[in-house]
Formats: C-alpha cells, structure tokens, sequence
C-alpha cells in the first residue's frame, strides 16, 4: 500500500472498469486517506475519521466492481453487503451488526493466511515428518488434545489418564533417511498412505433462523472448544496428503493470541464495508407493507456508519475509522430521501455515468478480464481460435446499446446477453475435431442475432 498513490491506483482500476474517473479518483484519495493517517502521530490520529462516500448510478455502469478491485488493491479487509438483507431490530433477519462480524473473521483470515505464510517452510518439514510416521508405520504415544472440558474432569480425579502405549521402536534410521530423500525429490507422490487428520464438526444449532445466526454459531463454537476433537483415519496419495497436512501443522505454529490482536486492529482502522443496494431502503414516505422497516434499517446502520461498538466473539470492535462506501442507482428515490443524519454521513458523493456506446466497444476490448478475451481462453481449450474484427464488436455494441435503449438500461451486463447469444452455436458445436478459426465478424453477428434484436417482443424475452 505504501507505494500506490492516487494516480496509480486509478492506473490499477483502468485495467478492469472502463470510465468513472471520478468515482476512481474519489476511492483512491480515500484509500490514499487510510494510509496516511495511519503513520500520524497518535493524538492527531484519533481525530482524523473517514470521509464516506456514496455512488451513485445506474445497474450495470461499474459501482460494485470499483468496490471490488479495491479491495484486491488496498490489501485490506474488506466486505460487500447490501442493504435489502437486513432488518430492523425486531423483525426477522439479519440486524446490521452482523456485518462488523462478518468483516472481522475477514480481517482473521488475511491475518492467517499470512502468518502460515511465514511458518510455510517449518510446517512443510513438519508435515514430512508425519507422511515419514504414516509409511514406516510409526504408531506415536501422544494422547489427542480433551480441551477444557476434560481438563475439568482431571482436576476433580473423574477422568484418569490412560496409560501411555510404548512407541513402535523400528531401528530403521538408515531407511527412514532415505525415504525423508525421496520425499524431497517427490518421488513418492502417487504413493497411498493412511493418515489421521481432525474431523469437522457438524454445526450444532443450525436452523435458528438468521436473527440467531450469530448467536448459534458462538454457542456450537464454544461446546466445541469445550469437547475433544475427533479424529478420523483417511487414506489418501501423498501429493494430496501434503495440501490437506499443511494447513493443520501449520496452524499450531501460529500464535493465535497475536493472530486476534493483530486482526482487530486491521478491521478497525484498516477495514472497508461495501454497502450496495443503498437506494432500496430509501423510503419515499412513510408507510406500511414491505416499506415498513426501511427507515428503521437506516437508523439501525446509522451509529454503525457514525461510529459505535459492535461486541464480536474475539472482543469489542470500534467502528469509528472504518471506511464505508454505499452505491445504488436511486432511479425511484433520491439520496436526499434518505433520513438527514445518513446523508450527512456520507458526505463524498460521486455520480457514475451511464455507459455509451463507445464505452460498451472498449469494455469488449480493453479490460484484462473483457468477455470477449474470456470467451477466447474458454474455445481454445477445445482447439477452436476465435477472432473478433472491429466491426464485429462494434456491431455486438451498437445492439446492446440500442437494447438498452428500448428495452431497460442495465449497463455492460448487457454484453454479456448478447455475446453469449452471439457465440451460442459456436459454444455448442465445439470441440470441432481439428483446430479451426472463426471470425466473428458484423455479418457473423447480424446473421446470428440480428433479427432478434430487432422484434422488440421477442428480444424484451430472449435478451
């Protein structure tokens, strides 16, 4: 993060979205933000919260994908949830809280991920170790971890330990190191080794409902804590007893105390919640039926956007410096509809333009991940070679842009209706025996969807 600025995180999000520099430049500056702040001294840094911005735009211009691409930027923990999934407390559904919980679990993986990432060289020796045990048939004398529920038992004499089996002494020294040899050189990958790994427990209180979701899965954690864990035996090739071995040895490296600390810090003063859908609870009046909570879900994410805390499972959570950004396309409402206390929390508000015809040929062309270089990768692999000529995606642009403008504007996923149209034959023909390469050209295009395109009854169905 140190070394991208402004400028060259707009450069990063060029190379997926197609035009909004505003909206590019608006979440870089407020990525720059978070970075900046954080090498302050302590009691400036305290004072300085995020500014919040607001998208706003129609479906299909590139809000979420912003959002998206940031977050792979930014190294941060990031979260997108949308507005219409929750509830007003007293009604059934998620209250807005769960997503201060969800980030944090977020937030704890990125923090493993990286610390195994540092111990991967000793857990790798580790896990040889074990394959080593599995095929000289080393029985080991260690009693599996009883977790605190036992450890109870022990203090008051109910449970008496068992007595320790003798290790399998095998005197083989010589072979052992030989083998540990070819391990190394994976020799022995595709050979089959029985090996005992950690059985995943069955959820306890599935089914609560969502408003106990949360509570479910702390309780079922907590009695799992509480019990040993099961092991099971499964035989498995050695390539894949590597992959699922890892992971486990791994993890008893880390320091989980610091994994937490480390973690909590990060969500708070690094984190980033992506609320979509924001124009969905923006009630026009008041009133009653499906509207009914609306307003109440703003009031509830309200101290959340301002700045509370939220108790999680790992401890207290503050949501004073996290950065939120809300996006909708407020066709029906305003965002002056939604309450004075919400608007003025998201005091950077940026509007998205709709897309152009222009903007729909280098969304085929320019991005590294545009449908059409996918459909590309996806037919080669069954010898057919596609070639899109300039005409041809423009005349694939030229309709779905005049789709939009007859039918519902719904932005670039247009294209996609259209190209898969366009390649449909193509798709279901292939592999075709030998290699072969087809042109899409605009008479390819016209011949395939033309007429479609132009019966406004069957096109308001089929695209």
């Amino acid at each position: 993060m140190a070394e991208l600025t402004p400028k060259e995180i707009v450069k990063e999000l060029d190379k997926y979205i197609i035009g909004q520099n505003e909206a590019k430049k608006a979440v870089a500056v407020a990525l720059r933000n978070r970075y900046r702040r954080l090498k302050l001294p302590e009691e400036i840094k305290k004072e300085i919260m995020p500014k919040n911005i607001l998208m706003i735009g129609p479906t299909g211009v590139g809000k979420t994908e912003i959002a998206r691409r940031l977050a792979q930027i930014a190294n941060a923990p990031f979260i997108k949830v949308e507005a219409t999934r929750f509830t007003e407390v007293g009604y059934v559904g998620k209250n807005v809280e769960s997503m201060i919980r969800e980030l944090v679990d977020v937030s704890i993986n990125m923090v493993r991920n990286e610390m195994m990432k540092d111990v991967e060289e000793k857990a790798e020796e580790m896990v040889e170790e074990r394959i080593l045990d599995a095929l000289m048939g080393v029985k080991k004398n260690k009693q599996p971890s009883a977790g605190n529920f036992m450890e109870l038992l022990n203090m008051f004499g109910q449970n008496q330990p068992k007595k320790e089996e003798p290790v399998q002494n095998t005197n083989d020294y010589q072979r052992r190191i030989e083998l540990k040899q070819k391990l190394k050189n994976k020799e022995l990958e595709n050979i089959e080794i029985e090996i005992e790994v950690e059985e995943s427990p069955a959820p306890m209180f599935a089914g609560l409902g969502p408003e106990f979701e949360d509570m479910g899965i702390q309780i079922g954690e907590m009695f799992s804590n509480m019990m040993p864990k099961k092991t099971v035996k499964r035989k498995m090739k050695i390539k894949d007893a590597r992959k699922v071995l890892l992971p486990m040895e791994a993890e008893k490296l880390i320091d989980k105390d610091k994994m937490i600390q480390e973690a909590i810090d990060r969500a708070q003063n690094r984190g980033i919640i992506f609320i979509d859908e924001m124009d969905k609870i923006a009630a026009k009046s008041g009133g009653s039926g499906p509207d009914v909570s609306r307003e109440g879900v703003q009031r509830d994410l309200l101290p959340i956007v301002e700045g509370t805390t939220v108790v999680t499972k790992h401890g207290p959570i503050k949501t004073d410096y996290m950065l939120f950004i809300a996006a909708g396309a407020f066709h029906v409402a305003k965002p002056s509809d939604l309450i004075p206390e919400m608007q003025g929390r998201f005091p950077i508000r940026v509007e998205l333009d709709a897309l152009t015809e222009k903007d729909f040929v280098r969304i085929l062309v320019e991005p590294e991940n545009a449908v059409t270089k996918q459909y590309k990768a996806l037919l080669e692999t069954d010898g057919v070679k596609l070639v899109f000529t300039e005409e041809g995606i423009s005349e694939i642009a030229n309709i779905a842009f005049n789709l939009n403008e007859k039918i519902e504007n719904i932005g670039a996923r247009r294209l996609y209706t259209v190209v898969e149209k366009v390649l449909e034959e193509v798709s279901f023909e292939a592999p075709l025996g030998s290699e072969v390469e087809i042109q899409i050209t605009k008479e390819y295009v016209k011949q395939r969807i033309g007429t479609l395109a132009e019966n406004k009854d069957l096109s308001e169905f089929v695209l």
